[in-house]
């Protein structure tokens, strides 16, 4: 018995056949899927769309260190527990360090997870494509980071 993702990606390979399109658009796949029976699902809430809008508010919030002058940001997402389902959030200035440990476990996971499935990614589009140059991810930011400190500096100290 397949589970639903293994349909919905079988459904997107069909699509992919019966149009010849490379460039995927889902909404295009999910009417294609729904004109096939493929059952709507049930929209969410009012409430969930509005826990959403308030949680990508908190997400964007920062303020100015006052010792650094750099941009820092405001509440973090924490898992509530060890399940991994549903967030609460806390502004980092009142949050105590169990928390602060939790909500960064939480987001360096999903940094690595996305360093590892693009390090695969890429892995594989190298050995598919032999005759280009095969694209190195550099899976250390320090540079990067250091970088991006300079020009926050920048910024901080032409205010």
């Amino acid at each position: 018995m397949a589970n639903k993702n293994t349909e919905k990606q079988f459904l997107i390979r069909e699509w992919i056949k019966e149009t010849g399109n490379i460039e995927i658009d889902m909404h295009e796949v999910a009417r294609f899927a729904a004109n096939r029976g493929w059952p709507l699902p049930k929209p969410v809430s009012a409430l969930d769309i509005l826990a959403k809008e308030f949680s990508k508010a908190a997400r964007e919030e920062t303020r100015k260190d006052v010792i650094t002058g750099r941009p820092y940001r405001v509440y973090h997402a924490y898992p509530k527990d060890d399940s991994g389902q549903g967030m609460l959030w806390i502004d980092i200035d009142d949050a105590p360090r169990k928390i602060m440990v939790k909500s960064a476990k939480s987001r360096r996971e999903q940094v690595v997870g996305d360093m590892m499935q693009l390090y695969l990614d890429l892995d594989h589009w190298s050995r598919h494509n032999p005759d280009e140059q095969p694209i190195v991810l550099h899976t250390d930011l320090s540079d990067d980071i250091n970088e991006r400190l300079a020009v926050t500096d920048e910024w901080v100290t032409a205010e």
